[in-house]
């Protein structure tokens, strides 16, 4: 899954409505649409009024403040927070880390106190970050997108450890990336030499690079494994690069006394949590999505009569030429659109579609 930015969704929403005549109002829903199912995936079941501190620490989607951390301490804000407290601030969107807890107003923040919730301790002490916090991603710590890139830039993925963002050309894979729909997550190269254990379980539940089907390697004995569990006990001769598992791969991962206790020590128990993935996130994002746009919009094509879908077309170029202007001092601005943003513009427009009429009044 390819890292997203504001500025990225942004653009994209400016390009869906650019290609003049060759756009229609079902393509406009269609991609709205698909607009709608991304933030609801990335957003879960975020709060954009409150601040998410009192949930404690949980997965979340995050944002790390430049604007306000030219100390290069790193900080996590929420969506309410980015919203509420760092508004015109230079922005990184962090997609989802797990167990966070929102830093804004703390100790971090040099005095700055959160608009949303004063009470929050100093530190939150289990937040665990990464270079992701300073604006860079991969082993080759660059930004997204990368100012110095030629041509297409790579998609990147991420880590379900590390949870970090990596080019497919820096996952040490020699025989490629699988297709996206033949995995369902990835470890990388790192995650995999620290934690050298899961190449037992690499041999049934991971994807070949090649194949895109379970891997097939050869297998070695490895030595004789405690009684009662059931980490395999056999181990792939390819035990190099990343690794992509097949669905339901961490249902198999042991929870035996001994392998739980090496979780434990490597801080990854998460793994034996059903709903810490981010597919877990995301579907549970989107089933509290109420009915969407496109099928508000399908709906009411479905009721026009000839003469007005005629009107709604005319309006929708007028709109679009107005909205393509309006995003894109956003754009150069670096700026978030917000919910209010998107009400100012209609409410704009509705002013302008209803000119003033003067009823005349005549003396008797």
């Amino acid at each position: 899954m390819p890292i997203r930015t504001f500025e990225n969704m942004s653009e994209k929403l400016a390009e869906s409505i650019e290609d003049d005549n060759s756009v229609t109002m079902l393509d406009v829903l269609q991609v709205e649409n698909q607009l709608e199912e991304d933030a609801y995936a990335v957003l879960g079941a975020s709060d954009d009024q409150n601040c998410t501190y009192n949930k404690g620490y949980i997965r979340q989607a995050l944002y790390a403040c430049k604007t306000c951390g030219s100390n290069k301490i790193r900080a996590a804000v929420c969506l309410a927070c980015s919203f509420h407290c760092h508004e015109g601030h230079e922005l990184v969107e962090l997609y989802t880390k797990r167990q966070f807890r929102c830093d804004c107003g703390n100790s971090k923040f040099d005095g700055k106190k959160c608009n949303l919730e004063k009470m929050k301790s100093a530190v939150n002490s289990e937040n665990k970050y990464n270079q992701n916090f300073d604006g860079v991603y991969c082993v080759c710590a660059r930004p997204y997108p990368d100012p110095d890139s030629e041509g297409d830039e790579d998609d990147m993925l991420q880590c379900t450890i590390c949870e970090d963002w990596y080019h497919s050309k820096h996952l040490e894979c020699d025989d490629g990336v699988p297709a996206d729909n033949a995995y369902h997550e990835m470890i990388c190269a790192g995650c995999m030499r620290e934690h050298n254990f899961l190449w037992n379980y690499a041999s049934k539940y991971a994807v070949s690079k090649k194949s895109d089907t379970p891997e097939k390697n050869e297998e070695v004995e490895v030595s004789k494994l405690p009684e009662g569990c059931q980490m395999p006990n056999l181990l792939s001769v390819n035990t190099k690069g990343s690794c992509f598992w097949i669905e339901g791969w961490r249902n198999a991962l042991c929870t035996c006394e001994k392998c739980k206790s090496v979780y434990n020590a490597k801080n990854i128990m998460f793994l034996l949590d059903p709903k810490d993935s981010v597919q877990a996130y995301e579907e549970a994002g989107k089933l509290n999505k109420q009915e969407s746009q496109y099928e508000k919009g399908m709906k009411a094509l479905a009721s026009m009569g000839h003469v007005q879908k005629l009107t709604a077309i005319e309006e929708y170029n007028n709109m679009k030429e107005r909205l393509m202007q309006y995003l894109q001092k956003f754009a150069d601005n670096k700026k978030v659109v917000r919910e209010e943003d998107i009400k100012e513009f209609f409410s704009g427009m509705e002013s302008k579609k209803r000119p003033k009429v003067t009823v005349p009044t005549y003396c008797r």
